[in-house]
């Protein structure tokens, strides 16, 4: 999709990001903590992430025997629209019929109208600072052993940054600042590739080309979470995945995003789980099974 051609399309979307940029004065970040989906507190229950510098750091790698245990969100509204995405992606994992095959521990960072530049990664990935600890069972903290607290980071552009005419380039440069800075810490890069806009929906294939680009580039798994939003808008135009503004996921949405994240990330089938997040069983069943079928495209799994 040329530069020139997307400028002219998105005129009037792009006008108004602009001035969303320049109007904003105020920054909302969200930095939660949610605890290992399961609830306990031995140590040997801890995420591979909490292993100390000093020992030797276990190969992570999305889809494969030693999946990620501990994942660091770092995004955008896109992220933290409908309680989270991290939360529902631990819920669909913690009520699977085995909640061991996609158990993990998150935590979200989100900076509203953020892209990739906007982060410090470096100082989130710090040891023992953010998710030095949880809280499981009935509010009960636990603190995590010292040192790297994540084996995985989770990492989104703004909506339209991967395919803007200014932005992309900053995109793809801190894709790779971002997934070198990660890997000196130990930490396996990932992106999440997002959406089109409503009203936009050549955006899809621009979007799937910039971050399936980043990721080989960088040898980092891509969460195809935009391509199931075209796919299940084709088979079900009638379930909702935008609020009103064209943009942002509805609960149906994030819903598909967290599902996708499961399939992706663990190759689990999250028709599995037993968690539909207060969606009509039929249409959790539908968002569960766009999520499988698009995480097998894309990724080439039979």
């Amino acid at each position: 999709m040329k530069g020139n051609r997307i400028h002219s399309q998105w005129n009037s979307p792009l006008g108004r990001w602009l001035q969303e940029r320049k109007a904003a004065v105020v920054v909302m970040a969200a930095l939660v903590l949610t605890a290992c989906a399961a609830p306990s507190t031995k140590p040997e229950s801890v995420a591979p992430s909490a292993v100390p510098p000093t020992a030797p750091l276990p190969l992570v790698k999305a889809r494969s025997d030693n999946p990620p245990r501990a994942i660091l969100y770092v995004g955008n509204s896109f992220m933290y629209y409908n309680n989270s995405l991290h939360n529902i992606t631990l819920r669909i994992a913690r009520e699977m019929a085995d909640p061991k095959v996609a158990q993990h521990r998150a935590t979200s960072v989100t900076i509203s109208g953020a892209g990739l530049d906007w982060f410090d990664l470096s100082a989130y990935l710090a040891p023992g600072l953010l998710g030095r600890y949880s809280f499981v069972g009935d509010n009960e903290v636990r603190f995590n052993p010292p040192g790297r607290q994540y084996d995985s980071v989770l990492l989104m552009d703004c909506s339209q940054c991967p395919v803007h005419p200014v932005l992309s380039k900053v995109f793809f440069e801190y894709a790779k600042k971002h997934s070198d800075t990660a890997r000196a810490r130990g930490v396996e890069p990932m992106f999440l590739m997002t959406w089109a806009y409503a009203d936009v929906p050549e955006m899809t294939q621009g979007l799937a080309d910039a971050y399936t680009r980043a990721g080989r580039e960088n040898n980092a798994h891509v969460v195809p979470a935009g391509l199931a939003f075209a796919a299940s808008l084709a088979k079900r135009p009638d379930i909702k995945l935008y609020v009103p503004d064209k943009r942002h996921p509805t609960l149906e949405g994030s819903y598909l995003a967290a599902a996708t994240m499961v399939a992706s990330i663990w190759n689990v089938n999250p028709t599995q789980t037993r968690f539909t997040s207060g969606l009509p069983p039929a249409v959790a069943k539908h968002l569960q099974e766009v999520a499988w079928e698009t995480a097998r495209q894309y990724h080439g799994r039979p």
